[in-house]
């Protein structure tokens, strides 16, 4: 008989998730109750709460997409800016396609923007069940293109443009980066981030059966947040760009940049990342994967003293720094390397 005994989270990770999720509302996201959800924690989803760091700007600008809908962006920097072109990223915030705010977990990515004297544009993309697909990706699309455009304005380097995201965000982030490299957009796409990302409308892995009912993102939830953004699984297959909404359903990866995927063994979405990050490594995309022995699904977030967490944040930033390093030159014994 098959077992979905669920690996336990860490020590240092589960009291405060289980706190976190002991205080969240009990009943799964739908139609009547989405506004209800969005309630809760929305006062920590604001620029007052989030733009603590003396040594970080923002900004805000506008795009109007081809509907007409003017999709609000935030522009987050440095205060003090090294000379010369700076990394760019465009981030993506998660929620399960139906919660949250472009603020959301945003303070977390600060140490990037740091660490790499980057620019971050992040899009306030509309939510499901309001707006279905293709909604959102085209918010998120409408301001990527913005973001290209406008890379000598936001003294961004072309040659070194991320994008990333958690969860949610993650999966949007790399079906943003599917249409690119399908849309042939410039400038291409330096690298991909994406933190335990959702990624697969199925629902049918074993790690999803593991949590089914326990986590910050439990199974169930996820099967209701997939049905309020796509609809009935029965009809999902007829859905024009599904591969776009559900990257996990693309037949195709090659010729994405260059990606790093984390996850923890406590997530529901553990195994449809770790399927992916092995479909993008067949498929020829140099693809880094780490799967956190103990983490749970937005602990890197909530359980910050852990050790698994500051273990987990120390490889993301010793894997930005080497994906942004500038080229090395070509010298020495690097020569007679190159040569073979």
């Amino acid at each position: 008989m098959t077992s979905y005994k669920p690996i336990p989270w860490d020590e240092q990770i589960a009291g405060p998730i289980n706190a976190f999720v002991s205080m969240s509302p009990t009943d799964l996201p739908s139609r009547e109750n989405i506004k209800e959800r969005r309630e809760f924690g929305a006062s920590m989803m604001t620029a007052e709460n989030v733009f603590q760091d003396p040594e970080i700007v923002h900004r805000e600008e506008t795009t109007k997409g081809a509907d007409g809908h003017v999709v609000e962006m935030t522009i987050v920097q440095q205060k003090k800016n090294k000379s010369g072109l700076r990394p760019g990223i465009f981030y993506i915030h998660g929620g399960g396609m139906i919660l949250g705010n472009r603020f959301l977990m945003l303070d977390g990515v600060f140490p990037w923007i740091k660490q790499l004297d980057a620019v971050l544009v992040t899009p306030e993309y509309r939510l499901a069940p309001e707006h279905q697909h293709p909604t959102l990706l085209n918010d998120c699309w409408t301001a990527y293109e913005w973001f290209l455009k406008n890379t000598q304005k936001l003294g961004i380097d072309p040659e070194r443009i991320m994008i990333a995201g958690h969860s949610a965000g993650g999966g949007l982030a790399a079906g943003i980066a599917l249409m690119a490299r399908d849309r042939k957009s410039e400038p291409k796409l330096h690298a991909q981030l994406l933190v335990y990302p959702m990624l697969d409308d199925r629902v049918e892995t074993m790690s999803t059966k593991q949590y089914m009912d326990s986590s910050l993102w439990s199974g169930k939830m996820n099967i209701a947040a997939w049905e309020l953004y796509l609809g009935p699984k029965e009809q999902r297959e007829q859905i024009d760009g599904l591969n776009y909404a559900a990257p996990a359903r693309g037949t195709d990866l090659s010729g994405l940049p260059e990606t790093y995927i984390e996850v923890g063994t406590g997530d529901a979405f553990r195994d449809e990342d770790i399927a992916y990050a092995s479909r993008l490594l067949a498929c020829g995309v140099r693809t880094e994967l780490h799967v956190y022995a103990g983490a749970a699904h937005g602990s890197d977030g909530m359980a910050l003293e852990a050790e698994v967490t500051k273990g987990n944040l120390a490889m993301r930033a010793n894997w930005l720094k080497r994906v942004f390093r500038p080229a090395a030159p070509v010298t020495g014994a690097s020569k007679v390397a190159a040569l073979l």
